[in-house]
């Protein structure tokens, strides 16, 4: 079974753990230890399955929209629903909050992001040229009006 709570300090190791085996150009400590302590806008969740931490999501709170910064889940726990759990987390939280709309950017050939999010809702609304730094690819900007 898988449990959703609220990012915290204890879990940041794991999460950089998780972002090294997921992303190219993963976040640091450091990032995610601002994230939480110096962000007013950051809302953070962590997926547990037992005691490990198999994944994350986060967004930012600009106004009345959400910024899916970055989610992600380990390898190992993939094709188990826990991506989709964490984003329907993040989408609820956006409905209590009252947000009108959720954003994210996702790589151009992350294909399978892509199907999930639009599984969810999102809608492929722009390009963002050049937007991964790493290999100069685009990310796709997509939205999800609530």
């Amino acid at each position: 079974m898988i449990e959703i709570i609220p990012m915290g300090q204890s879990h940041i190791d794991k999460i950089c753990e998780i972002e090294k085996v997921c992303f190219k150009i993963p976040w640091s400590k450091d990032s995610f230890k601002k994230e939480l302590n110096e962000n007013p806008l950051a809302y953070y969740i962590v997926a547990i399955s037992g005691t490990d931490i198999v994944g994350y999501a986060g967004m930012w709170i600009i106004i009345d929209e959400g910024h899916i910064t970055n989610i992600a889940v380990h390898p190992n726990y993939w094709n188990r629903g826990i991506g989709t759990n964490l984003i329907d987390n993040i989408i609820t939280e956006a409905e209590k909050r009252d947000l009108i709309g959720l954003t994210l950017e996702v790589r151009q050939s992350n294909i399978k992001a892509q199907k999930l999010y639009t599984k969810v809702g999102f809608t492929p609304e722009g390009v963002r040229k050049g937007y991964y730094r790493d290999t100069g690819e685009d990310g796709v900007i997509m939205w999800k009006n609530l």
